[in-house]
């Protein structure tokens, strides 16, 4: 009896199955146009009307495909983003074999119905109903429609209807089957076929038959042979079970059987077959290039990285998306051309001269970073490091939002430009004097509280500065500058107030690789020990480069959609920050360290051929060197450093007594003994080809400050001296007591001795009854380029790294010629 009913059971649902295929055929053979003519009775009727009740028009939207990312004149591919691993590519750019063998396996008859292929069909609904499943005979058509439905799902994040679009339903096969013909009708066979080919997926995290000839082969689909193409085919019914690289054994007997179909359909020779399968498959995988991350398969993966993080967290980039997700999403889904301010032959050559210094895997800790900003326009020209992005991908040129760290590196005597700015913009004529205190190596200065103007100031133990060589007196800006004396700009922020200098630097977009401003204690704002990235210093010194227009650094220079449509891009925002008469006086400072025979990068740059400024930087125990300098068309930062700033127990690395390469070991390092040589060759690079442009002679008022002549008191009493100079507008402080023929107790002179901005502090100097004159202490003696002084314990910048309270090991005084710093 078992049996029987078993035996009824299967002749009942082949019956229906029939009745079904009856009503499909006469739906088919009216042309989905028919009434609910009697086709089988009430269960026909009723079917019809709930088939012609489906919707029928299928929409088919533009495939998630990659977008790619450019150098900046857009030839050169630098990164595909993608959630997909897609390429979309025309059927003229698929090969014929792939396209036979797809038809071969999938749908014979692909050119011959239009849409259903009734004898499959037929077939698999009589078989549904024996075994009691739902299954197979969709056309290539139907499989379209089906894989596209659960492509559009996902993309709009819906998982219900992706799910939706796969079931094996009756009604879910009736709809693709309706949309199916709909897609026929309006679209060509080769349409159709090339929607196929380029949405389906082929494992191996490849879809598209682009991808996957790349992936598993390393060619493009339009060069893919016979033997590739049918074991690409064969991957489409089960891309687990015959991924090749997983299950070699199975993917080849796959590709076994559509060589066998394409024989039996006439699509390939006996011999072609034969000689295809005697092909391992193994062998036919020597070449692929499997997927890997997105930056990670990039020419450039720090820009990359840097770009991808730009894209998804700019305000620039809101044209995207209001939120993180939102623009990624579009990124990888859009096929967007994004085309970036990258010089590509710059980039190399930047590259190329870092690496000449530091090795890539050196074992030194030694790294090196280099950024290109063009003033003005705040566009990233170049961005290079030299560390192998595969064992670390951090960028050692951005802030910490785009890949980088939160905080960069000391920058040291880079820092002392923004004295220099405060100090013309308050008015002291370009030629103003300081009176630096007199230090060396072993002998520093100690600057106390009680000197400083405002709360950025120091710990009541005080702020010792030291000197590379015996160094002090009364020295001009220019000569300060050139020479980089620690202690006359310790002095000149000092008068100036260090409070006032760090606005400046704020101003100027310095700011910590976290985005907050540095620290206020005036070692950070005087001296640089303030951690910063070789971006946020190149785009900062731009800024002189572009007399004073400060421009946020941006990486883009246009975006076009997957249809050519150009999306609007913001321009990178741009601020007139100082004054450009001021920043043509500051220009004509920073020329110092590269022109002048004591400059502390003398030697670095050809003034015949074009004009350029910069400052060097070293840190303390020389732990760190930089050169951040331009031409009024480029600007170039470079750091050369300890990318491990300190030991497990604190104790800061150094750069002396280390290997640079091609550059050789160095007993002692600076700015000038190495960074300063590489941004030459750098900066060669990136003014190479463009026309000589000088900077701007500084305004007659810049030359001359609002600076006022001081009244002679020498002689006087410091009563009547200093009622003489607050009459005159000046504040007055009593300082202490130098050897003079004037009598004891009476003053000596002053200092400044001529001229002074009107409301700033006269200093006046006591004489101590002995006959000696004032002298003004000034060094003539040749000496080694100077470090950074150390910052107080308690005035360190906010950073994990250890500030010693002295000067680091200097040089002796008096050496037989300067050393670059």
């Amino acid at each position: 009896m078992e049996g029987r009913a078993q035996n009824l059971s299967h002749v009942l649902r082949l019956l229906m199955g029939l009745v079904v295929l009856g009503v499909l055929m006469g739906l088919l053979m009216a042309g989905l146009a028919i009434p609910a003519i009697g086709a089988g009775g009430s269960v026909a009727n009723s079917s019809v009307k709930a088939f012609n009740d489906l919707p029928s028009e299928f929409a088919i939207s533009p495939l998630a495909q990659q977008s790619k990312i450019v150098d900046s004149s857009g030839k050169q591919l630098i990164a595909n983003p993608y959630d997909e691993n897609r390429i979309v590519v025309p059927l003229k750019s698929i090969s014929p074999w792939m396209q036979k063998a797809q038809i071969a396996i999938e749908d014979s008859r692909f050119y011959e119905h239009g849409g259903l292929d009734v004898r499959g069909f037929t077939r698999a609904v009589v078989s549904n109903f024996q075994s009691g499943d739902v299954q197979g005979a969709s056309t290539l058509t139907q499989q379209y429609v089906k894989i596209t439905m659960q492509e559009n799902a996902l993309r709009r994040d819906d998982e219900e209807a992706a799910q939706a679009a796969v079931a094996k339903t009756y009604t879910r096969k009736l709809q693709e089957l309706k949309y199916a013909l709909d897609v026929e009708r309006n679209f060509t066979k080769d349409q159709i076929l090339t929607g196929y080919l380029n949405l389906v997926y082929y494992g191996d995290r490849a879809y598209g038959v682009e991808a996957a000839a790349q992936n598993y082969f390393g060619v493009p689909a339009a060069k893919l042979t016979l033997v590739q193409s049918a074991l690409l085919a064969g991957i489409v019914q089960q891309p687990t079970a015959y991924n090749p690289v997983l299950n070699p054994k199975q993917a080849e007997a796959r590709r076994n059987t559509v060589l066998d179909r394409m024989q039996a359909l006439g699509m390939a020779s006996a011999k072609e077959v034969a000689a295809a399968k005697k092909v391992k498959v193994q062998d036919m995988l020597g070449n692929r290039k499997p997927p890997k991350g997105v930056c990670q398969r990039s020419s450039e993966p720090y820009f990359c990285a840097y770009m991808m993080r730009y894209l998804e967290v700019s305000p620039q980039m809101a044209i995207l998306g209001k939120t993180p997700q939102e623009r990624l999403k579009n990124i990888n889904q859009g096929g967007l051309t994004i085309r970036t301010t990258l010089d590509m032959k710059l980039q190399a050559a930047t590259l190329k001269e870092l690496t000449r210094a530091v090795k890539i895997g050196n074992k030194s800790n030694l790294g090196a970073a280099s950024t290109i900003i063009e003033p003005g326009t705040g566009k990233v020209l170049a961005m290079a490091q030299a560390t192998d992005f595969g064992d670390s991908e951090l960028n050692l040129n951005t802030d910490q939002k785009y890949g980088g760290s939160q905080y960069g590196y000391q920058i040291g005597s880079t820092a002392k430009t923004y004295a220099l700015v405060t100090a013309l913009e308050s008015g002291m004529p370009l030629d103003a004097t300081v009176n630096a205190p007199s230090a060396s190596p072993d002998d520093p200065y100690t600057f106390y509280n009680s000197e400083m103007k405002d709360k950025c100031g120091t710990g009541p133990e005080g702020w010792r500065v030291g000197n590379d060589y015996r160094s002090g007196g009364r020295m001009s800006l220019y000569q300060m500058t050139t020479e980089s004396i620690n202690t006359a700009f310790a002095q000149l922020t000092i008068d100036l107030g260090a409070c006032k200098v760090h606005e400046t630097m704020t101003r100027m977009g310095v700011h910590e690789g976290s985005g907050k401003p540095v620290d206020q204690a005036i070692p950070s704002v005087a001296l640089g020990a303030a951690t910063v990235t070789p971006i946020t210093m190149a785009s900062s010194y731009a800024t002189l480069a572009a007399r004073g227009k400060y421009c946020e650094p941006s990486p883009i220079a246009s975006i076009t959609t997957a249809n050519g449509k150009e999306i609007k891009v913001p321009p990178a925002s741009c601020k007139q920050v100082i004054r450009p008469d001021i920043a043509d006086g500051v220009n004509q400072l920073l020329q110092g360290p590269l022109k002048e025979r004591r400059g502390t990068a003398e030697g670095s740059w050809d003034f015949s051929v074009r004009p350029a400024a910069g400052k060097t930087g070293t840190t303390n125990n020389h732990n760190q060197s930089w050169f951040v300098g331009y031409t009024p068309q480029r600007a170039a930062s470079v750091w050369i450093g300890n990318i491990k700033v300190a030991n497990k127990s604190g104790k800061p690395y150094t750069l002396n007594g280390k290997t640079f390469n091609e550059y050789g070991y160095k007993a002692k390092v600076f700015g000038g003994t190495v960074a300063a040589p590489v941004w030459e060759q750098i900066m060669k690079a990136a003014t190479n080809g463009l026309p000589v442009v000088k900077f701007t002679e500084p305004s007659a008022a810049v030359k001359n400050g609002n600076y006022q002549a001081i009244p002679d008191v020498t002689g006087d009493s410091v009563s009547t001296a200093t009622e003489k100079l607050e009459a005159a507008g000046f504040k007055v402080k009593v300082g202490g007591r130098v050897d003079s023929t004037v009598r004891e107790g009476r003053v000596a002179g002053t200092s400044p001795d001529r001229r002074q901005a009107k409301g700033a502090t006269v200093t006046l100097q006591i004489s101590n009854g002995n006959s000696q004159p004032v002298v003004q202490q000034r060094p003539r003696t040749q000496a080694p380029r100077p470090t950074a002084a150390a910052p107080s314990p308690t005035a360190v910048a906010p950073t994990p790294i250890p500030q010693p309270t002295t000067a680091g090991p200097g040089p002796k005084p008096k050496p037989p010629k300067p050393t670059k710093r």
